[in-house]
């Protein structure tokens, strides 16, 4: 859902709010002082100005006494307002990977903790300019564009100035997988793998890796970011996925969790990484 879309749709959720309302035959003041609430919020959810929590649908539709059902359809609907889907043909008509990479910042510097999890590449926060070059260029030609591959990777390397700002945190799991993907020649993989053992020494990043041997409780799925406790980016080939509904976020911090669970860690995690060098020194 894009940002167009979505508007759409919070300002025909709020209609519908305010139709149970004025079919209850009340007033909006006077539903604010049922609820408890500022006659402002009121207004806000009914022009869609914001956009409603399950707790406000559960305590408006008891208020105005709606039946069950119209509360279960609601709740439904508001699930989906709370899933941003932004198709990458949309972003990139707008802008190419360079203004991808610059619309992160503001969400990256307002995060205090940042947990990744990646199965297929190393994330951008940890690229050398050359692996970020590469995968920039593959991406272009995936997606048949011409598009500013020099401009991307140096705002990618400027977002990674978050890296050292104290009082931030950064929990990174990265698969086997991820760490020896062929998306790059053989020795800007080397260089990515060695830039991950110095990373790996700063205050505010935990790596841990997930090694292919490694027995699982359940399936890994894809990839994710969870930001603070409030956002979930996960990418697909179409689209970037931004959840903010509260049981998707408790669904993904239990997924980063089980996972970091089984995950090595500290000089564990160091030593895998200097293991799979050593692999790549045989391959060359």
């Amino acid at each position: 859902m894009g940002l167009t879309e979505h508007h759409t749709g919070r300002t025909a959720f709020g209609h519908r709010l305010r139709v149970l309302r004025a079919d209850r035959g009340l007033s909006g003041k006077e539903l604010a002082e049922h609820l408890g609430w500022s006659p402002s919020k009121i207004s806000k959810l009914e022009h869609g100005q914001q956009t409603a929590n399950a707790g406000d649908v559960v305590a408006w539709t008891e208020a105005v006494e709606a039946p069950d059902d119209v509360r279960d359809d609601l709740l439904a609907d508001l699930r989906s307002l709370q899933v941003e889907y932004a198709t990458w043909r949309r972003q990139f008509r707008t802008g190419g990977f360079g203004r991808r990479q610059r619309a992160a910042r503001p969400l990256e510097a307002s995060a205090t903790l940042i947990r990744a999890f990646e199965t297929d590449v190393v994330p951008g926060l940890l690229q050398t300019p050359q692996y970020a070059r590469q995968l920039f260029g593959r991406l272009a030609a995936f997606r048949g564009l011409q598009t500013d591959v020099e401009e991307a990777v140096q705002s990618r390397m400027q977002r990674q100035q978050v890296l050292y700002e104290p009082g931030r945190q950064f929990q990174f799991i990265l698969t086997e997988t991820a760490l020896m993907s062929r998306l790059c020649p053989t020795t800007v993989l080397r260089s990515q793998l060695d830039r991950l053992l110095v990373l790996a020494e700063l205050d505010t990043i935990d790596l841990s890796v997930l090694g292919l041997d490694t027995p699982l409780p359940h399936p890994t799925w894809h990839g994710f970011w969870i930001y603070d406790a409030s956002l979930v980016l996960l990418e697909i080939p179409t689209a970037e996925l931004s959840l903010r509904d509260a049981d998707d976020l408790r669904t993904y911090q239990r997924l980063f969790e089980s996972l970091d669970d089984i995950a090595a860690h500290g000089t564990s995690a160091l030593a895998m990484i200097r293991k799979l060098i050593g692999r790549l020194g045989d391959l060359r």
